[in-house]
């Protein structure tokens, strides 16, 4: 199987038919192989009652999952990436906002050598003040604090390889992070404009708290991608500063009692300066501990600390991507 699309659904019922259709109308000079993976989310509608339809009148191409409740977005797409048989894997929203008609022009990048496409909504059609304009906020923090220079992390449609999205589990809002998490194994990424519509049908189905989760979720995603393996390195670094503050403001003390007979134990600082030091040295010991936990994992589950992306002269080549 070449390629594989992911689409979550939550109460799509009027869009689902339309969505169906549009991909059929995009992949109707696609060669290779390919599936479209619909998961519906919990949807409260008739949402589940027309993807039957639909699966049932091409089983070729169409796979449906039904999950138990709604789970969430994330959730979603992880069980359709679990199912997904394709080496290509792309990944779009259900409302049509997102068009089925770019999906080749991903492919055909990924095609290029890049191991991610991320979409970009250039020209979005979305309320500028409580869509939009949180977004734009969103994606610049996510950039400054990962690194990995995107103008839409919102953007569902998204393409990868598969190899680069099969080493770590998906949690609260993290889909939009998979290019973080992709580029923390080597990825090649690129971005590319994609069209964008107005909703036609329908609701959305979030507003401005998903801005708070996304940006609660990144502390874990910073964590995860860069000391996930060395954690000492936040930890103790962390450490090391409060207990150099710490031993600033001591030693100012110790000076002032000696110059100007001033006393050490009923000034403020002397309070500070030892809370700091004591919560430096605590802090170093949480990274020692962490640093075993580490180890433990990676030795437990025999997880490698390198990721390698082809091997040449072996009697078997493979990629492995999920260290």
């Amino acid at each position: 199987m070449k390629l594989s699309i992911v689409i979550p659904v939550y109460n799509e019922e009027e869009t689902i038919p339309h969505l169906y259709h549009a991909i059929l109308a995009a992949l109707e000079s696609f060669q290779s192989g390919w599936e479209v993976i619909l998961v519906d989310d919990g949807s409260s509608d008739h949402s589940f009652q027309a993807l039957e339809q639909i699966a049932a009148k091409d089983p070729e191409h169409v796979r449906l999952i039904s999950l138990r409740r709604n789970f969430g977005q994330t959730a979603a797409i992880a069980a359709g990436i679990d199912f997904a048989s394709g080496e290509i894997v792309v990944l779009m929203d259900a409302d049509l906002q997102n068009d089925p008609a770019d999906i080749p022009l991903l492919v055909a990048k990924i095609d290029e050598g890049y191991d991610v496409v991320s979409g970009w909504r250039e020209k979005r059609k979305d309320a500028f003040i409580t869509r939009t304009l949180p977004s734009m906020m969103a994606n610049k923090l996510i950039s400054w604090v990962t690194g990995v220079h995107l103008h839409d992390y919102g953007c569902t449609l998204k393409a990868y390889r598969r190899e680069v999205i099969t080493g770590f589990k998906l949690y609260g809002e993290m889909h939009r992070f998979i290019p973080v998490y992709a580029n923390s194994v080597g990825a090649r990424l690129v971005e590319m404009p994609v069209r964008h519509h107005a909703r036609k049908y329908g609701k959305a189905k979030y507003g401005l708290e998903r801005t708070l989760k996304v940006v609660l979720d990144l502390f874990t995603v910073k964590f995860l991608s860069s000391f996930a393996n060395k954690p000492i390195y936040l930890f103790g670094g962390t450490g090391i500063v409060l207990m150099i503050v710490s031993s600033i403001l001591l030693l100012f003390l110790f000076f002032r009692r000696i110059i100007a007979d001033i006393a050490v134990s009923t000034s403020p600082f002397f309070t500070l300066g030892v809370t700091l030091f004591v919560l430096g040295f605590q802090s170093i010991l949480m990274g020692l501990i962490a640093e075993l936990l580490v180890r433990t994992y990676h030795e437990a589950q025999r997880k490698p600390t390198y990721t390698i992306r082809t091997t040449i002269g072996f009697p078997k080549e493979e990629t492995q991507l999920d260290g």
